[in-house]
Protein backbone atom coordinates (compact mmCIF):
# COMPACT_ATOMS: atom_id res chain seq x y z
CA UNK A 1 0.00 0.00 0.00
CA UNK A 2 1.55 3.34 -1.01
CA UNK A 3 2.22 5.44 2.08
CA UNK A 4 1.45 8.69 0.24
CA UNK A 5 -2.00 7.41 -0.69
CA UNK A 6 -2.70 6.28 2.87
CA UNK A 7 -1.56 9.63 4.31
CA UNK A 8 -3.49 11.69 1.76
CA UNK A 9 -6.63 9.63 2.28
CA UNK A 10 -6.29 9.88 6.06
CA UNK A 11 -5.80 13.66 6.00
CA UNK A 12 -8.74 14.21 3.64
CA UNK A 13 -11.00 11.92 5.67
CA UNK A 14 -9.93 13.72 8.84
CA UNK A 15 -10.88 17.07 7.35
CA UNK A 16 -14.18 15.74 6.02
CA UNK A 17 -14.92 14.33 9.48
CA UNK A 18 -14.54 17.76 11.03
CA UNK A 19 -17.33 18.97 8.77
CA UNK A 20 -19.38 15.82 9.34
CA UNK A 21 -19.12 16.06 13.11
CA UNK A 22 -20.06 19.74 13.01
CA UNK A 23 -23.05 18.93 10.80
CA UNK A 24 -24.24 16.01 12.90
CA UNK A 25 -23.70 17.42 16.39
CA UNK A 26 -22.98 21.15 16.19
CA UNK A 27 -26.66 22.04 16.05
CA UNK A 28 -27.15 20.44 19.46
CA UNK A 29 -24.92 23.11 20.98
CA UNK A 30 -25.46 26.12 18.73
CA UNK A 31 -28.99 25.75 17.34
CA UNK A 32 -30.80 24.01 20.20
CA UNK A 33 -33.16 26.97 20.56
CA UNK A 34 -34.04 27.11 16.85
CA UNK A 35 -36.71 25.08 15.03
CA UNK A 36 -35.52 21.68 13.84
CA UNK A 37 -35.85 22.61 10.17
CA UNK A 38 -33.29 25.41 10.59
CA UNK A 39 -30.89 22.89 12.13
CA UNK A 40 -31.52 20.60 9.15
CA UNK A 41 -30.77 23.31 6.61
CA UNK A 42 -27.62 24.43 8.41
CA UNK A 43 -26.47 20.82 8.81
CA UNK A 44 -27.08 20.10 5.12
CA UNK A 45 -25.07 23.17 4.22
CA UNK A 46 -22.15 21.97 6.33
CA UNK A 47 -22.49 18.39 5.06
CA UNK A 48 -22.17 19.64 1.48
CA UNK A 49 -18.57 20.62 2.21
CA UNK A 50 -17.98 17.32 3.98
CA UNK A 51 -19.01 15.45 0.83
CA UNK A 52 -16.80 17.64 -1.36
CA UNK A 53 -13.84 16.25 0.60
CA UNK A 54 -15.06 12.78 1.57
CA UNK A 55 -15.94 11.53 -1.92
CA UNK A 56 -12.50 12.28 -3.41
CA UNK A 57 -10.86 10.89 -0.26
CA UNK A 58 -12.71 7.59 -0.60
CA UNK A 59 -11.97 7.38 -4.32
CA UNK A 60 -8.28 7.94 -3.63
CA UNK A 61 -8.29 5.46 -0.75
CA UNK A 62 -10.03 2.83 -2.88
CA UNK A 63 -7.01 2.80 -5.20
CA UNK A 64 -4.86 1.34 -2.43
CA UNK A 65 -7.26 -0.22 0.10
CA UNK A 66 -10.17 -2.60 -0.05
CA UNK A 67 -13.58 -1.40 1.10
CA UNK A 68 -13.31 -2.95 4.57
CA UNK A 69 -9.96 -1.24 5.18
CA UNK A 70 -11.35 2.06 3.97
CA UNK A 71 -14.38 1.74 6.25
CA UNK A 72 -12.32 0.87 9.34
CA UNK A 73 -9.98 3.79 8.62
CA UNK A 74 -13.04 6.05 8.39
CA UNK A 75 -14.39 4.79 11.72
CA UNK A 76 -11.07 5.31 13.51
CA UNK A 77 -10.89 8.84 12.15
CA UNK A 78 -14.50 9.46 13.16
CA UNK A 79 -13.81 8.47 16.77
CA UNK A 80 -10.56 10.47 16.77
CA UNK A 81 -12.40 13.59 15.60
CA UNK A 82 -15.55 13.08 17.67
CA UNK A 83 -13.85 12.64 21.05
CA UNK A 84 -12.10 16.05 21.08
CA UNK A 85 -15.20 17.70 19.54
CA UNK A 86 -17.41 16.19 22.24
CA UNK A 87 -15.10 17.49 24.97
CA UNK A 88 -14.14 20.88 23.54
CA UNK A 89 -17.41 21.90 21.86
CA UNK A 90 -20.17 19.91 23.53
CA UNK A 91 -18.67 19.89 27.02
CA UNK A 92 -18.76 16.10 27.36
CA UNK A 93 -16.51 14.29 29.77
CA UNK A 94 -14.35 11.51 28.41
CA UNK A 95 -14.78 8.29 30.32
CA UNK A 96 -13.32 4.84 30.13
CA UNK A 97 -15.89 3.93 27.48
CA UNK A 98 -14.05 6.14 24.99
CA UNK A 99 -10.79 4.35 25.80
CA UNK A 100 -12.44 0.93 25.46
CA UNK A 101 -14.00 1.94 22.14
CA UNK A 102 -10.59 3.13 20.96
CA UNK A 103 -9.01 -0.18 21.90
CA UNK A 104 -11.72 -2.04 20.01
CA UNK A 105 -11.07 0.16 16.98
CA UNK A 106 -7.33 -0.59 17.20
CA UNK A 107 -8.20 -4.28 17.20
CA UNK A 108 -10.38 -3.75 14.13
CA UNK A 109 -7.52 -1.94 12.40
CA UNK A 110 -5.13 -4.77 13.19
CA UNK A 111 -7.44 -7.49 11.88
CA UNK A 112 -8.57 -5.63 8.76
CA UNK A 113 -5.07 -4.48 7.70
CA UNK A 114 -3.06 -7.59 8.52
CA UNK A 115 -1.85 -9.64 5.57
Amino acid sequence: MPVATLLSTTLLLGLSNLFMTAAWYGHLKFLHDKPWWIAVLVSWGIAFFEYLIQVPANRLGATAMNFAQLKILQEVITLSVFAPFAVLVLGAKLGWNFAYAGLCMLGAVYFIFRG
